[in-house]
């Protein structure tokens, strides 16, 4: 076992349940599109993000500290991909425009794992905080990806109930606009959080 579980669960939960793109995207497709229609992309947060943090874990953080403009590239990358989503979101409106579009695919969010600055700046620190090399190297790999893992699972299940939650709320298409212009604006103030 992980000497400091409680301090990695706790990091993990605190890290991974606050307002970011994933769980801003999720409460919105919650939110238009239901729970059912938004399970391919919770998997691929929950799979992308576990096998995310496992890159980073096993060579590719020492890959960002010798040459850290691969990580500035990745942000500028995941950031241009949240103004497009916020644009998505903002114009995906009203009731007939929310039956033509469509969540977000599995394979969409999991390769976005990659390039979400906050999830690869939480990988980092997580591998480099809780990681031990040598000869615990694997048993504390073996805990931290498994927090990951359900930390993952829980923040993004929860954000998707969220969403469906306020759906009850949505009686006309101006609410829903205004619901799809908050999601947006958040999406948008998570990447001036990238570079402040």
């Amino acid at each position: 076992m992980h000497p400091e579980l409680l301090s990695l669960s706790l990091f993990m939960l605190a890290t991974s349940c606050s307002p970011g793109p994933n769980n801003i995207v999720a409460s919105y497709s919650g939110f238009n599109f239901g729970i059912i229609k938004t399970f391919p992309h919770m998997l691929g947060v929950i799979f992308g993000f576990t096998i995310m943090v496992c890159v980073l874990n096993f060579g590719l953080v020492n890959i960002f500290k010798i040459y850290p403009l691969i990580q500035e590239i990745l942000k500028v990358s995941g950031s241009i991909f949240l103004i497009y989503l916020a644009y998505k979101i903002s114009f995906s409106s009203s009731l007939k425009e929310k039956e033509k579009d469509s969540p977000l695919k599995f394979i969409e969010t999991f390769f976005f794992q990659f390039l979400n600055p906050k999830g690869v700046i939480v990988g980092i620190i997580i591998i480099s905080t809780y990681v031990e090399s040598g000869k615990n190297f694997l048993n504390h790999s073996f805990w931290v990806i498994a927090v990951c893992f359900f930390s993952a699972f829980i923040s993004i299940t929860f954000w998707t109930l969220v969403g469906k939650f306020l759906r009850r709320f949505a009686t006309n298409d101006k609410f829903i606009k205004r619901f799809n212009y908050v999601m947006s604006l958040l999406l948008l103030t998570c990447i001036a959080t990238f570079y402040l």
